[in-house]
């Protein structure tokens, strides 16, 4: 066996010597390690650490195959974005889609913790100001990661779409979503450009009076919408409670709140003197869907469409 693989190569040699291919060839047949091994590539980590909006460190799955929104808005999201499938459940407020009526329910106030622990969810989303910090702790003491997402803007709405394609690996639906809302919501906020912008203010309870705040959400739909928040004064809360006083100065020219003839037997019965206001002597108070005014969610071009109706 040596001989013949001796003579073998003397036969190689003449043919290929020229061409300085005998020594490569040799080292193929005699020495296979010479060959060059490719070094392994590490494993991708199946977990991965992010950063929410609260600037809260968590570590998550790279692909969450079971998940839940502890807010109507996020759950609104996920349905927009997630594979429906991987949602697990939904709280006592979560009431759209419609398909979100067809998951478990786990109540959220006061927080379920056993039925939300049963359903095994691999990370939970929540929005800021809906659920506590204190919630959210006690939620992670049971190994499920609380993801906060925050919305001072109609951008951030968008931005969290991206966020939870981003987390749920499903970037590129999530993606086209959020470029479809943001072409409507510009040619809303062209259209918006070229008409007066009145004074609006929203009311969220009527006794005592709450409204919508200047740092909510709202004040920037209604810049896309062509109106301005007629609370200019920034307060500690978001919802501030206004005395009637301080709404006869502001005079808002448009109301938002209930339907004229349902507010005049109720909000202006409660409170007479506030008749004195544009709002009233011109009729312009209005009802909008609660849902669409108040959720930071994918429909939030459709409640920036209503407002833009109401004021025109």
């Amino acid at each position: 066996m040596i001989h013949q693989v001796t003579v073998t190569l003397a036969g190689f040699r003449s043919v290929f010597q020229k061409q300085g291919l005998f020594w490569a060839l040799l080292c193929v047949l005699l020495f296979p390690a010479c060959e060059t091994r490719k070094t392994p590539s590490a494993p991708t980590s199946a977990v991965h650490t992010v950063t929410d909006d609260l600037g809260r460190q968590l570590t998550l799955p790279r692909q969450p195959r079971r998940v839940m929104a502890l807010t109507p808005s996020l759950t609104e999201m996920l349905f927009a974005v997630a594979d429906t499938a991987s949602i697990v459940g939904r709280t006592q407020n979560c009431d759209y889609p419609a398909a979100a009526l067809t998951k478990p329910v786990v109540n959220n106030y006061p927080m379920d913790y056993e039925r939300l622990l049963s359903l095994k969810p691999d990370v939970v989303f929540a929005t800021d100001g809906i659920i506590s910090m204190e919630v959210a702790a006690q939620v992670q003491k049971l190994g499920i990661p609380v993801y906060f997402q925050t919305y001072d803007s109609v951008a951030d709405i968008l931005r969290g779409i991206r966020d939870l394609g981003f987390l749920l690996q499903r970037e590129e639906k999530a993606n086209a979503l959020a470029d479809s809302l943001q072409a409507r919501l510009h040619q809303l906020a062209i259209d918006s450009s070229r008409s007066a912008r009145p004074r609006v203010l929203a009311i969220t309870w009527r006794d005592p009076i709450y409204v919508f705040g200047r740092n909510t959400l709202f004040t920037d739909k209604l810049r896309y919408a062509g109106g301005q928040n007629a609370v200019t004064e920034t307060f500690a809360q978001p919802y501030p409670a206004l005395t009637r006083e301080y709404i006869l100065k502001m005079n808002p020219e448009v109301i938002i709140g209930g339907d004229f003839e349902k507010m005049d037997k109720t909000f202006f019965s409660l409170y007479p003197e506030l008749r004195r206001v544009d709002a009233y002597r011109h009729k312009r108070i209005f009802e909008v869907t609660d849902d669409l005014m108040s959720r930071p969610s994918p429909r939030v071009v459709e409640g920036i469409a209503e407002l833009k109706a109401v004021l025109r």
